[in-house]
C-alpha cells in the first residue's frame, strides 16, 4: 500500500482527533477529580479543530479520490456524516461534564473512549473497502462496550455492557462471515471492484447469502428488529450520556455504511435485499412501539422509540433511486437533536448515577421548571411528528420516498405507527403538565443546559426553515 502526502491530508481529521483522545489519556494521569472539567475542554476543543479541518477538505477538489490504495474515499456524503457524528460527541461530552463529575470514575479515560468511538465512527463513514469499513465498525463498537459498562459498580450498567459486548461480538462475526463469502466469491474487496465483479455474476444462493449475512451485521448496529434484543437494557443501564451517544451517533455511521455497500457495491442483488430490509423495517415499525406502549422506565420508553426510529430511516433505504439518501440525511440531523435532547433533560433527573428513569419521575415538572418542560415538549412532539417541528420535515420526506418507490403499504403503517408513538410521547407530557409531583429542586449544568437549549433550538429551526439544511444535503449524496 502507498501512502501518499495527500492521503494524511485527508485522513487529518480522524488524526486530529486521535491524537487529542491519546492526549486526554496522558492528562488524565496528572489530573486530580477536581479539575476534570479540564479534560472535557480538552475533548471538545479537539472535536472543533477536527470540524475545522473537514470544513478545509470540503473546500478541496480532490477530496472524493480514494486514498490508502482505495480503502477510504472522503466525498461530501461522507463529511456530512462526519459532521453529525462530531455533533453527536461534542453533546455527549458537554451533558457529561456533571454526570461523570459527580460519579466516582475517572473522567480521562471516558472522554477518550468517547472520542475514539467518534473517530472509529468517521472512518465507518469513508470506508471504500469491506476490510477498512469492518476495522471501523470494531474500533466504534470496542469503545462502545467499554462506556457502556463504565459505572462498574453499578449491576445495570456492568448487565448492559455484557450484553451488548456478547450480543455485538456474535454480529460482528456474522458480519465477518458474510465479507468471507462475498470475497471467496469475487476476490475483491473494494465497494467499486465488487459491484463490477456482481454486475455480471451467475446467480448464486451461496453469494445471497453472503449479502444477507452482511445485511443482518449492519441491522444490529441499526437496532433493527429482529436484531433489536440488546438495546433496551444496555439503553437503560449505560450512563444516561452514552445512551444518548450510542442512540444516535453509531447509528448515523451504521447508516452511512448501509447505504455505501448496499447501493454502491450490491445494486445487483437489490431485489433480495431490499425485500428483507421491507420486512425489518415493518416488523421495526410496529414491535418498537407497541413495545414502548408498556414501558413506565423513560430510558427503556425512549430506547423502544430508538428502535422504532430505526425503522422510519429505513423507508429512505429502500428508496434510494427516489431521493431516499437526502431523506435519511435530514432525518437523522433532526433526529439527533430530538433525541439527544430528550435524554439531556432525562440527565436533570439524576439521581443515584441514572436519571429520570420513572415516568413518575416527571410528574409536576411544569411546575417546577416551566422551562424545563416546555424544551422537552418540544423534543416529545418532535419525536412523535407534529408540524413545526424537525422530526414532522423528516418523516415527510421518508414517507414521500416510501410512496414513490412503491411501498405505500409501508409508508402507511409508518404513519399508522407515528400516531402509536404520540400516545406514549404524551404519557411523559401528562405527567409533566397535568399531576402533582414533589416539589424537590433539580440541580442546574451548565453543560446539559447548553446541549438542551441547543437542540431545542435547532429542533425548531429545522422544523420552521428546512430549506437551508435541505439545500445543503443536496449536495452530500452518494
Amino acid at each position: 500500500m502507498t501512502i501518499r502526502p495527500h492521503d494524511w491530508l485527508m485522513l487529518s481529521p480522524e488524526l486530529l482527533l486521535s491524537a487529542v483522545a491519546s492526549l486526554v489519556l496522558c492528562l488524565a494521569v496528572f489530573t486530580s477529580k477536581a479539575r476534570e472539567k479540564a479534560l472535557a475542554a480538552v475533548a471538545l476543543a479537539g472535536i472543533v479543530g477536527t470540524v475545522v479541518l473537514l470544513a478545509v477538505l470540503w473546500n478541496d477538489p480532490s477530496r472524493s479520490t480514494p486514498i490508502l490504495s482505495g480503502m477510504f474515499v472522503v466525498d461530501n456524503f461522507s463529511i456530512f456524516f462526519k459532521l453529525l457524528v462530531l455533533l453527536a460527541g461534542a453533546l455527549t461530552v458537554l451533558s457529561s461534564i456533571r454526570f461523570v463529575g459527580d460519579a466516582p470514575y475517572p473522567a480521562g479515560e471516558y472522554y477518550a473512549l468517547v472520542l475514539f468511538a467518534t473517530v472509529g465512527t468517521m472512518f465507518m463513514a469513508s470506508g471504500d473497502n469491506l476490510a477498512s469499513i469492518y476495522v471501523a465498525l470494531e474500533l466504534m463498537a470496542l469503545s462502545s462496550y467499554v462506556l457502556a459498562g463504565y459505572f462498574k459498580e453499578q449491576v445495570k450498567s456492568t448487565e448492559a455492557a455484557t450484553k451488548y459486548f456478547i450480543l455485538g461480538a456474535f454480529s460482528s462475526g456474522v458480519l465477518l462471515y458474510g465479507i468471507s463469502l462475498l470475497y471467496g466469491f469475487s476476490g475483491k474487496m473494494g465497494l467499486a471492484d465488487l459491484a463490477a465483479a456482481f454486475a455480471s455474476a451467475p446467480a448464486s444462493r451461496i453469494l445471497t447469502i453472503g449479502v444477507l449475512l452482511l445485511l443482518f451485521g449492519i441491522l444490529f448496529k441499526i437496532a433493527a428488529v429482529p436484531f433489536h434484543v440488546w438495546a433496551p437494557d444496555v439503553y437503560e443501564g449505560a450512563p444516561t450520556p452514552i445512551t444518548a451517544f450510542l442512540s444516535v451517533g453509531p447509528k448515523a455511521g451504521a447508516y452511512a455504511i448501509l447505504a455505501r455497500i448496499f447501493y454502491v457495491a450490491l445494486p445487483h442483488f437489490a431485489a433480495d435485499w431490499k425485500l428483507v430490509v421491507a420486512i425489518s423495517a415493518a416488523a421495526t415499525l410496529v414491535v418498537g412501539n407497541v413495545a414502548a406502549l408498556l414501558q413506565t422506565n423513560v430510558k427503556r420508553l425512549l430506547a423502544y422509540s430508538s428502535i422504532a426510529n430505526a425503522g422510519y430511516a429505513l423507508l429512505g433505504v429502500l428508496g434510494f433511486d427516489h431521493g431516499g439518501i437526502p431523506a435519511i440525511q435530514i432525518y437523522l440531523l433532526a433526529y439527533t437533536f430530538m433525541n439527544f435532547g430528550a435524554f439531556a433533560l432525562v440527565i436533570f433527573l439524576e439521581s443515584r448515577g441514572y436519571a429520570g428513569e420513572s415516568i413518575d419521575d416527571w410528574k409536576g415538572l411544569a411546575r417546577r421548571n416551566p422551562l424545563l418542560a416546555g424544551v422537552m415538549l418540544i423534543f416529545l412532539l418532535s419525536l412523535a411528528g407534529i408540524p413545526t417541528t424537525g422530526g414532522f420535515i423528516g418523516k415527510y420526506y421518508l414517507f414521500a420516498v416510501a410512496m414513490h418507490a412503491g411501498y405505500g403499504w409501508l409508508a402507511l403503517l409508518a404513519v399508522l405507527a407515528s400516531a402509536v408513538s404520540a400516545f406514549y410521547y404524551f404519557r411523559i407530557v401528562m405527567a409533566m403538565y397535568l399531576s402533582e409531583g414533589e416539589a424537590a429542586p433539580l440541580e442546574s449544568s451548565p453543560g446539559v443546559a447548553w446541549s438542551a437549549g441547543l437542540c431545542a433550538v435547532m429542533t425548531m429551526v429545522i422544523g420552521l426553515a428546512p430549506q437551508p439544511f435541505l439545500a445543503l444535503i443536496a449536495r452530500c449524496g452518494l
